[in-house]
């Protein structure tokens, strides 16, 4: 390969996208806009919740109960339906999504080292809601267990108590799921600027009739994919580091590993991208086509089968074993290590290697294809 001619193809495609500015700032612009847009809207964090209160047996514990809801930020307390209300028709009414029900008694048998009981009903509509309001409320009952069974009304209980739970979380201490989301859109951002630019590049060479001039020229095929190739994953490096920037500053989240492991991870990364949008624009003759089948190929892969979203464990056997062919599945992987737990690459050197193989074979047929039918 020889880099004067190279690096001749690179700086006329540098050129060309500078004579584009609009789709060179939405290169740059749109990583950041989607960054900002899916950070805010997709959230599984639920506060917040409209809770209501029966509360039949108000007594200073009974209320300190509801005051530990309350106070948890969880929870919002918008209503306190009398004894003997429809609770079902508050809400089916949308009053409130959980109803907390204190019986009478409760405080006397925690007095007595009883096992009080309260009742929680929720509305199941909603099931992902549901289940995290349950865990919600279920760490609340358990901590106020805990405060009891050390006080000093149940010091005879307490000293029975043979563990004490104290857990402790790594890496994302208060559980937000922006933490566990952001690096996910890293890699679904990344893959489909790479992916789109690549082969809108390639096919726009292709409608100008611009691609039957390089044809007769002394250019090698590999000189003329990879000085193709360059300027846009040089943009894509920048747009990285755009995003990273804008996650510290608007999400608080910062790389806690080695830059430079999180640079090599990207770069391997992105050259499977770039290689899947110059096999994109082979099966193109037009930006529209190219633009369709590159949105498709990168943005519901990215989605649904990388575990940016939804668990890819809790998929079907089927679904769990197409997941392994797409790359992003391996880079979210690598990424949340490198990003949330400051992990260096050795722990993750199979994920490491299915993505030089994938680019390799991504770009090898590419190549082979481009060779064959456009140069």
């Amino acid at each position: 390969m020889r880099l004067r001619q190279t690096w001749a193809v690179a700086k006329k495609e540098m050129r060309q996208a500078r004579r584009d500015p609009l789709s060179l700032a939405l290169l740059f612009a749109l990583p950041a806009f989607m960054l900002i847009l899916y950070g805010y809207a997709i959230n599984f964090d639920v506060r917040h919740v409209r809770l209501a209160v029966q509360d039949r047996d108000m007594s200073d514990a009974s209320r300190s109960l509801v005051s530990s809801f309350v106070n948890s930020t969880y929870f919002d307390l918008v209503a306190s339906p009398e004894p003997g209300s429809d609770l079902e028709s508050v809400m089916q009414m949308r009053v409130a999504k959980v109803v907390l029900v204190i019986p009478e008694g409760y405080a006397a048998d925690i007095g007595a080292n009883r096992g009080a009981k309260v009742q929680l009903l929720l509305d199941g509509a909603d099931a992902n809601t549901a289940t995290t309001v349950l865990g919600y409320a279920s760490a609340l009952v358990a901590q106020t267990n805990a405060e009891l069974m050390h006080g000093t009304r149940a010091a005879a209980t307490a000293a029975r108590v043979a563990i004490d739970y104290q857990p402790r979380v790594f890496y994302n201490p208060d559980l937000r799921s922006t933490r566990f989301l952001v690096p996910g859109l890293i890699g679904f951002i990344l893959m489909l600027t790479a992916v789109l630019s690549t082969a809108l590049s390639v096919v726009r060479e292709k409608e100008r009739g611009t691609m039957e001039q390089l044809r007769v020229t002394s250019l090698r095929p590999s000189e003329l994919i990879i000085g193709k190739t360059l300027p846009y994953l040089g943009i894509s490096l920048i747009a990285t580091v755009i995003i990273l920037v804008a996650a510290r500053v608007l999400f608080d989240v910062s790389v806690a590993g080695s830059y430079f492991d999180l640079f090599v991870a990207t770069l391997i990364y992105l050259v499977g991208a770039l290689g899947w949008g110059l096999l994109v624009s082979s099966l193109s003759n037009t930006q529209a086509m190219a633009f369709q089948v590159g949105l498709v190929t990168s943005l519901l892969p990215t989605i649904f089968f990388s575990g940016f979203i939804f668990p890819i464990r809790s998929m079907p056997v089927f679904i769990q074993g197409l997941s392994h062919i797409f790359p992003a599945r391996y880079f979210l992987v690598v990424l949340r290590g490198v990003v949330l737990k400051g992990a260096g690459l050795a722990p993750y050197w199979k994920d490491i290697l299915f993505l030089v193989i994938y680019a390799a074979i991504v770009l090898g047929i590419a190549t082979a294809r481009l060779t064959r039918r456009e140069v």
